[in-house]
Formats: structure tokens, sequence, C-alpha cells
């Protein structure tokens, strides 16, 4: 669990690195000794971007590869301008901005031999899930329980967000669940 200081960091991470990506066109480049220990540590993370309630932008990293204060601050540069479904996000969009920060646990592999098999083993609101079969992969965060409350529905839109059918369970596929702990910037 990150404590007060470490979320008020990241949020500080965040925010800042949105800024800078409006004034300079890159993303914030953190000094990571600044920052409390933990977010010196490799760790994966999603920003998830927020206009009027509504979807502005996500991008996030599934494997805990680079310090986590790097990893925010490239999510968050990268969820404002850099995602395929939104345009770049503008200096007028700022101030009604909403940034929630979500920090993953390690994937951990699920033994799975069918969409059966595996809507007995999740456990909803809590397992984000990653899917892949050949060349297709897709993740839900646990935050889209939300919006899809049923396990099954969470399935199939989540075999539609990989390009897989939504009937129908490949041969290869390959499931991995995660948590999170997430937070609204502040």
């Amino acid at each position: 669990m990150l404590n007060k200081t470490e979320r008020q960091q990241l949020s500080g991470i965040a925010r800042q690195s949105i800024e800078t990506g409006l004034q300079q066109g890159q993303p914030l480049n953190p000094e990571l000794l600044n920052f409390a220990p933990r977010l010196q540590q490799p760790g994966a993370s999603f920003v998830t971007l927020e206009k009027n309630h509504q979807l502005r932008g996500c991008i996030g990293s599934l494997e805990a590869y680079q310090p986590l204060a790097q990893d925010v601050a490239q999510n968050a540069y990268a969820a404002a301008f850099r995602d395929p479904r939104f345009p770049p996000l503008g200096q007028n969009e700022m101030a009604a901005l909403e940034i929630h920060i979500s920090v993953l646990s390690q994937p951990e592999p699920m033994h799975v031999s069918s969409e059966a098999d595996l809507l007995a083993q999740i456990r909803p609101g809590k397992d984000g899930l990653i899917f892949a079969s050949g060349s297709h992969r897709g993740t839900f965060l646990p935050s889209v329980w939300e919006q899809l409350p049923r396990a099954t529905e969470f399935v199939r839109h989540l075999k539609l967000k990989a390009g897989l059918p939504a009937e129908g369970w490949p041969a290869d596929m390959q499931v991995s669940r995660y948590e999170t702990e997430s937070f609204a910037a502040t």
C-alpha cells in the first residue's frame, strides 16, 4: 500500500508531466532522488484521464520495467497526448481534467482451460485481467467492473478489446490477473 506522501508525490508527478507536455511537448523526467524510495523502485501503472466524468485518455504499463515515478510520468503524458482514441489534450482542458492513477501488482498467470473455468476463478471487482492469444492482447483494469459488473460481460468485452471473437475460447489463450491500488490525483 502506498502511504499518503507517496500518493501525493505520484499525483504531483502525473499533473506536472501533463503540464510539461503542454509547455514543452515532452513528458516530465522526474529526478528520482527527490521521491520516496518506493517510487524509485520498478513499478507498473496506468493513468486514466477524465473530463466531465467521461474518459479522456488511458495509457499504462502491465509490467514493472522502470522506476514507478518514471512510469507514472510517462503514462500521464501518453494518456494526455498519445492515446489514439482522442486528440492531444489542449491547455483549455487542464482545469476540468481529473487524473486517476492505478499502481498494478505483478500479473499472475491463471491456469484456465475454458471461459467457464475462468468465470469460476475470477474475483469480480478485484481482478484486472490480461488476455493474450496469438498476436492479440488486451487488458481491463479492476475499475472496469464498475461499468461491466457481470463476469460474463466483463470477459466478453475484454475478448473484443483484445481483437478476439466474443464467443468461443482460443486454444492458445493465456490469462493473467492483477490487482491495483487506485486513487485520484489531488
